[in-house]
């Protein structure tokens, strides 16, 4: 299939503005697959062949990692407007995590090699790719330097804003998909004991609200802004 069309750039009122890749893949013609995966589903394993990229249209996205021991590290998160899976870009041949569904999900599902024809095709898509994938790496380099310098609590406090998406919208997403307190130790590594501890700590500071469903307030930044 072969692109036919332009993608329109809209804000949310819908007058002309910043390239939206949601709209681009629904009306340029290109090639890919809807899938829809229910909470806890597994979308990729740790090992199997690397040929597709996903972009996350609703839902959330747990990626962890086995070591040969087979403790399990929580090493990202990804929500609406994400990609992933996007190590087969760059060579890599077989899935180096596990990719499972947090919450229902909708993918869309890109085989490499299309996606490369596009990004070569539509520089409006190229360009957002490569600022998404700079914005990430970035992020991965700011995780490394969180866990070595700062403390457990800090971490927490970070990792709740990042899954509400504090700095990559207009308007936040307060109330979290649902997350364990497992899988947060698994992701700042600490133990769950100490997350539920902060927890409670940020709720009673009203930092969060948290009563089986997560909703994070801004006054949480101040815990990371905090020397």
């Amino acid at each position: 299939m072969h692109l036919n069309m332009k993608a329109k750039t809209i804000k949310k009122n819908g007058t002309a503005g910043a390239f939206d890749p949601q709209v681009f893949l629904d009306t340029a013609g290109v090639a890919r697959r809807v899938a829809e995966y229910r909470r806890g589903e597994s979308i990729y394993s740790q090992g199997e062949r690397a040929e597709s990229v996903m972009y996350v249209q609703k839902g959330g996205v747990k990626f962890s990692v086995v070591n040969g021991s087979g403790k399990e590290a929580v090493v990202a998160m990804f929500g609406p407007t994400d990609f992933f899976g996007e190590g087969c870009m760059a060579g890599q041949t077989v899935r180096m995590g596990t990719a499972r569904a947090i919450t229902p999900t909708t993918l869309l599902v890109m085989e490499k090699n299309e996606l490369l024809r596009v990004l070569h095709a539509e520089h409006e898509l190229s360009d957002h790719f490569i600022r998404y994938m700079l914005a990430h790496n970035i992020q991965v380099e700011e995780d490394l330097i969180d866990q070595l310098f700062n403390s457990s609590e800090k971490r927490l406090a970070r990792t709740l804003l990042l899954l509400a998406r504090y700095g990559k919208q207009d308007q936040p997403v307060r109330v979290l998909p649902k997350v364990s307190q497992e899988t947060l130790a698994s992701m700042i590594g600490t133990t769950r004991s100490r997350v539920n501890f902060f927890m409670n700590k940020f709720r009673k500071l009203g930092f969060i609200e948290y009563n089986g469903k997560i909703k994070v307030n801004k006054s949480l930044l101040t815990v990371v802004l905090h020397e």
